[in-house]
């Protein structure tokens, strides 16, 4: 298997409350058990054994961090998710550009080598962007009792994870289209508008499927996409609030 570089975007902060029992504002740097999430997830693809060039992008704070020394590239962060991503690729991009990359977020405290192999093989080789489906049965019996957001489709009830397989040719070419998605992700009027009447409506009666959203994807990226369903739940278990990093520590700590 040819090795994917990776792009890891680490410019993320939680809120106060949070960072107060964390001990830092940036979720890269949240530690468990003496190691960040940074520091876990670029050992977690170093042993994977199929992930090439490492590039971290994110804050001072972070690029002058021991957790971050482990990346072959730290990058200063820019002013967008979609920015970050950009930013790493040009990075990697500058000896040579390959095929495909994987991107994954630096907020995923359960990750493995194995849960990140196992996503990486699933995803199919034609396919432009390959996002992880966890189906809601899967995270419930790995975290019972943790909080998510589902989405209930005629084919199952599902979240995403937070790693991304890409090609580099239809990342650059698809920027504006990624920028504009990000831009309305809080305004449920702007995803309203970019979603479309008909696609709404299937969701509102719950006949939506699986193929739906890939396409879905393909026409708001202009360029293939890929669900990938029963992909592991670690890739969905990301922290966002001070009950996600009190549920991974117990979850962490040997019974």
């Amino acid at each position: 298997m040819t090795k994917l570089d990776a792009i890891l975007p680490a410019g993320g902060r939680v809120d106060e409350v949070l960072a107060r029992a964390a001990g830092t504002e940036i979720k890269a740097l949240i530690p468990f058990d003496g190691v960040t999430i940074l520091g876990r997830t670029i050992s977690a693809l170093r042993d994977t054994g199929v992930v090439g060039k490492i590039a971290v992008i994110g804050g001072e704070e972070l690029r002058t961090s021991d957790s971050a020394q482990g990346a072959d590239l730290l990058i200063p962060e820019g002013s967008s998710g979609p920015d970050n991503i950009q930013r790493g690729l040009e990075a990697l991009t500058e000896g040579g550009k390959p095929e495909r990359v994987l991107v994954v977020t630096t907020d995923l405290p359960l990750i493995t080598p194995e849960i990140i192999s196992r996503f990486i093989s699933a995803c199919p080789p034609d396919k432009d962007i390959c996002v992880p489906l966890v189906a809601k049965r899967d995270y419930d019996g790995a975290f019972p009792g943790s909080t998510a957001t589902f989405v209930t489709l005629r084919d199952g009830t599902w979240t995403t994870g937070c790693a991304y397989v890409m090609s580099v040719a239809a990342l650059e070419r698809s920027r504006p289209y990624i920028e504009r998605v990000f831009e309305n992700r809080k305004s449920k009027l702007g995803m309203a508008k970019l979603l479309g009447p008909a696609f709404l409506l299937k969701f509102l009666t719950k006949t939506l499927t699986i193929p739906d959203v890939e396409r879905k994807i393909e026409s708001l990226l202009k360029c293939s996409g890929a669900a990938v369903p029963n992909s592991p739940p670690e890739l969905a278990y990301d922290i966002d609030f001070v009950d996600d990093y009190e549920y991974a520590i117990e979850h962490l700590t040997p019974k």
